[in-house]
């Protein structure tokens, strides 16, 4: 006897789901916060929070986002 209509359609939706989370669990992990600075002319840097220049422009975005939570 086949599988009844909704069956099947139930089956694909929780494997699509179960895909879903799988990608978005990956992405979780490889997710690392940075700072990127834009300058005139397209240019561009990257620092994570490990680097001394990191550190700082993470200290001065909380501090402007607590001057602007008063």
């Amino acid at each position: 006897m086949p599988p009844k209509p909704h069956r099947v359609l139930i089956d694909r939706v929780s494997g699509y789901a179960d895909e879903a989370v799988a990608y978005l669990r990956r992405r979780r992990h490889s997710r690392r916060p940075f700072a990127r600075v834009d300058v005139a002319g397209g240019r561009g840097a990257s620092h994570s929070p490990d680097g001394e220049a990191g550190r700082e422009l993470f200290l001065a975005a909380a501090r402007l986002i607590e001057v602007a939570r008063r």
